[in-house]
């Protein structure tokens, strides 16, 4: 088992667009973007202070 090839790729899209038809793909799209801007923006605040205690328990 490898990577996808573009068979595999277009039977997804097909699917995709039979469940939720053209007009709310975009929709699906901006709310997937906004999660992933979220969950990286929540990833750097916990290594900033993660960083922050280290600095606080080596002084």
């Amino acid at each position: 088992m490898g990577s996808m090839g573009i068979s595999e790729w277009l039977v997804i899209l097909v699917v995709v667009l039979l469940l939720f038809g053209g007009k709310k793909i975009p929709e699906l799209m901006k709310g997937l973007g906004t999660g992933v801007r979220e969950f990286k923006e929540a990833a750097k605040g916990e290594d900033k202070a993660a960083e922050t205690k280290k600095e606080e328990e080596t002084k």
